[in-house]
């Protein structure tokens, strides 16, 4: 509730609608548990929801300033995507993540300005590349959400996180780029292609800077649990504001920030802090997400309102053809790229040399529904320029934007579950089974934690009861429902165990590419709360 009462402060115009907005989060709560119960991804019931009230009559009409709109979802939405992301399995599939989330997204945007251009009357081309940017990358969540139900291969998901974390910096440069030349008539090929470089490079520059004076401040600054909260709330913010006022990406900046801060969270954060940033990143997140989905379809009526000389009819005709161009060159796209790597494994170490057949590309094409960043990119756009003139066809791109996202996340989000069934996907990559890899990982931590207290404890202090209960239990044990006091020398000693054994996951994990970083992350997580209840012992 604190966060959304953040929100309204900062949507003033929201402020005589609190009571509507409060119970929109209710709705949207409940929403999510029917769609938990009928196994459905809850962004297709959220949507649709969403437009079925904005028919309701009384209902406010949302007006929310375009210029919040980023600067109030995206930064967290992607630092708390840059978090969750495996480094590791970021690395491995680096040249298909890139591709997709740079070429893929070129093209897409490329298609749909000539579509555009060609098929819809009053579009220019950079009209059209303006439509192509904000359409162009396909929303992850969605696909997370659904996933969640059926099982598919780790590198299906692991590529998919991937794209969703660089594909939106790309296709918001395109949307940037092409947001200058309809304001300003023209198009410069060279003072284009430096600023390219700049909000790249710029963007990855600042964001690493400013995730490293985070870090260094978390380190120096006798912090505690609360303030470290509230220094992650700032860091997200921070980058993306900082790079923007460069006139770099700030979602470059988000994603290369949230990413090295994430790969170093063992060396700057306590277990608790830790344990307190999974919960709440999870939580805002949660509520984010659903917020916007929500208002993607209480939109409608405002949109639908300014369509101005464009029929209802022909601007769902036109959301059509978007949506069906769209879907069709990803998974051209899809293909182009296995076509790719099949050609480029004579010539360099691909991540997988063998053949992945016709299905999965055909699968990674169908997963791109869009969602969050559509919608925000769409909203962003001016309503007037900066001569005062009303922005061209904005109000028709609103609604092509919410056709796609409609059709994209019913039609593909609802029929996605039905085709992994159908291919019955095979785990390509050989990963041992879960139980034997926590029994290898529980067995070394124990080996290190009697290593340890043997190699720092004398042969009088082992022979006393509450060091032999430490030697003989290991530290999934120790947090079972057996209740012992510690005193204070033992609980320096069981810290530098906690330690040792956190230090050893860390680098097992970074040394061998096959073990589950998953599975790795759990153990962690074990061992934040165990040092967590050795504060309450």
């Amino acid at each position: 509730m604190l966060l959304f009462s953040f929100y309204t402060l900062i949507f003033s115009t929201m402020l005589e609608h609190v009571t509507f907005y409060l119970g929109m989060v209710l709705v949207m709560l409940l929403l999510i548990i029917l769609a938990q119960k009928i196994k459905v991804a809850y962004p297709v019931l959220l949507v649709v929801a969403g437009l079925g009230i904005s028919f309701v009559p009384g209902v406010p009409v949302l007006n929310m300033d375009p210029e919040l709109i980023f600067i109030i979802f995206l930064p967290p939405l992607l630092y708390e995507a840059a978090w969750a992301v495996s480094w590791k399995e970021l690395w491995k599939w680096r040249r298909i993540i890139l591709s997709f989330a740079f070429l893929v997204v070129f093209v897409t945007a490329l298609s749909t300005a000539l579509i555009a251009r060609h098929f819809i009357p009053g579009f220019t081309l950079a009209l059209g590349f303006l439509l192509g940017g904000i359409v162009s990358p396909p929303d992850a969540i969605s696909a997370a959400a659904i996933m969640k139900f059926v099982k598919v291969p780790k590198r299906i998901s692991s590529i998919l996180e991937g794209e969703s974390l660089l594909n939106d910096a790309s296709s918001l440069i395109i949307f940037q780029f092409a947001l200058i030349a309809v304001s300003t008539g023209t198009f410069d090929v060279q003072n284009a292609s430096i600023n390219f470089l700049w909000m790249l490079i710029g963007g990855v520059g600042i964001g690493l800077l400013v995730g490293w004076l985070f870090m260094k401040t978390h380190k120096l600054l006798p912090t505690n649990v609360n303030i470290d909260m509230a220094l992650s709330i700032l860091t997200p913010y921070a980058m993306y504001i900082a790079a923007e006022e460069a006139h770099s990406s700030g979602v470059l900046a988000v994603v290369s920030g949230g990413l090295l801060m994430s790969y170093h969270r063992f060396s700057f954060l306590s277990g608790r802090s830790r344990i307190r940033g999974y919960n709440f990143w999870e939580s805002t997140s949660f509520i984010l997400n659903g917020l916007v989905f929500i208002l993607i379809g209480l939109d409608l009526p405002e949109i639908v309102a300014g369509l101005g000389h464009t029929s209802i009819g022909e601007a769902i005709g036109y959301g059509v053809l978007i949506t069906v161009s769209l879907i069709v060159v990803r998974i051209l796209s899809c293909y182009g790229a296995v076509i790719t790597t099949l050609v480029m494994r004579n010539f360099i170490t691909v991540a997988d040399s063998t053949n992945p057949g016709w299905t999965t590309p055909l699968f990674l094409g169908w997963t791109g529904m869009r969602g969050v960043v559509s919608l925000a990119a769409a909203l962003s756009i001016p309503i007037h320029m900066g001569n005062g003139a009303a922005f061209p066809q904005r109000n028709l791109i609103l609604f092509i934007t919410f056709v796609v996202i409609l059709l994209t996340l019913v039609v593909q989000g609802l029929t996605l579950p039905a085709i992994i069934k159908k291919f019955a996907f095979e785990e390509r990559d050989y990963v041992k089974p879960e139980e034997k890899v926590d029994a290898f990982i529980e067995k070394e931590l124990a080996t290190l934690a009697l290593q340890y207290m043997r190699e720092n404890l004398s042969e009088a202090e082992l022979t006393q009861p509450i060091y032999k209960k430490l030697i003989d239990h290991n530290s999934r044990q120790l947090s079972g429902d057996e209740a012992f006091t510690l005193s204070e020398p033992v609980k320096d000693l069981y810290q530098h165990i906690l330690d040792r054994q956190r230090q050893w996951l860390v680098d097992k994990n970074r040394s061998v590419m096959t073990l589950d970083e998953d599975i790795v992350r759990k153990h962690l997580y074990y061992l934040d709360h165990e040092e967590e209840r050795l504060f309450l012992r």
